[in-house]
């Protein structure tokens, strides 16, 4: 591995924002708010850091167990509820609405993560966290078999995409959004499932060519962002790992706490928000979010 600080700022370190969490997750940028969003999950409520006080609060409470969530181009924030077993809508005006909840006539397990691709459908993960474990939402049956990655459209509907992963989690697109990254949380070894990032090639409404693309030894990668040049960002049980778009290692940045999620945010998109266990944590870098790069 190469320890690449250049992709860091001069002196940058590792600065905890807020704590008092059960277990982080999910966390996103919101930037006409300058605020961070993110789940306490067995908490069932959702935190918010604001960036001109320093201050966090808590944004809502008997959420449902939400999880990863996405800013959607209407400046609304679509994320993923285990307890509803469906991914929702949370409108500017905090009114919460469903998206979807079925697949044909069988409910979803429990949507943990989500990402909006270029074209503006929803690509979203759905192990069974949610359903299986009680402290993560409520006892369930897989209705509908193994976990899938799904995309949804106004236009398609919801459309299984990748069906190959046993605990697919995390969920993020290339730049050029002709890649999209899963994650592998189930607990296997070696060439087994889990420890695995996979990539796919986006043709349309599929994904293709499923392949692995790079592999984390301590803990699970979980949640993931991409940054403006294409490398892959990702949680693990140790701390953040940096890939490069061929699956290199670059960079490994310890955490005190197990990380469950990452994103990108600040001002100018340079920021990454890491959510790991009870606490949201900040690192400061010399790129820019993969979805942030566009924004003035």
């Amino acid at each position: 591995m190469i320890d690449d600080q250049d992709l860091l700022t001069p002196g940058a370190e590792l600065e905890r924002l807020a704590t008092g969490a059960t277990w982080s997750e999910g966390p996103l940028w919101l930037p006409d708010e300058r605020a961070v969003r993110w789940s306490d999950i067995p908490g069932d409520r959702i935190l918010r850091w604001d960036a001109g006080t320093g201050s966090m609060s808590v944004h809502r409470t008997d959420v449902e167990f939400t999880n990863g969530r996405a800013l959607d181009r209407d400046g609304s924030v679509v994320q993923c509820s285990h307890g509803r077993r469906r991914l929702e809508r949370e409108a500017p005006d905090g009114t919460v609405t469903e998206i979807v909840s079925h697949w044909g006539e069988h409910r979803l397990n429990s949507p943990n993560d989500v990402a909006v691709a270029p074209d503006g459908s929803y690509w979203f993960t759905d192990p069974h966290y949610g359903i299986v474990q009680p402290h993560e939402g409520h006892p369930g049956e897989h209705e509908y078999g193994d976990c899938r990655v799904f995309r949804w459209s106004e236009s398609d509907g919801l459309i299984s995409v990748i069906d190959d992963i046993d605990q697919p989690n995390g969920i993020a697109f290339s730049p050029d959004g002709h890649t999209v990254y899963v994650t592998d949380t189930a607990a296997g070894l070696g060439d087994g499932p889990g420890h695995w990032i996979r990539a796919y090639d986006i043709d349309g409404a599929t994904a293709r060519r499923g392949r692995h693309f790079a592999c984390i030894d301590v803990g699970l990668p979980d949640g993931i962002a991409v940054d403006a040049e294409g490398r892959v960002w990702s949680s693990a049980g140790d701390g953040v790992h940096v890939f490069a778009p061929s699956g290199s290692e670059l960079l490994f940045v310890p955490v005190p706490e197990v990380v469950a999620n990452l994103t990108f945010g600040g001002d100018d998109g340079s920021d990454l928000f890491i959510a790991a266990t009870t606490s949201l944590y900040r690192l400061r870098t010399t790129t820019r979010g993969a979805d942030t790069a566009c924004r003035p």
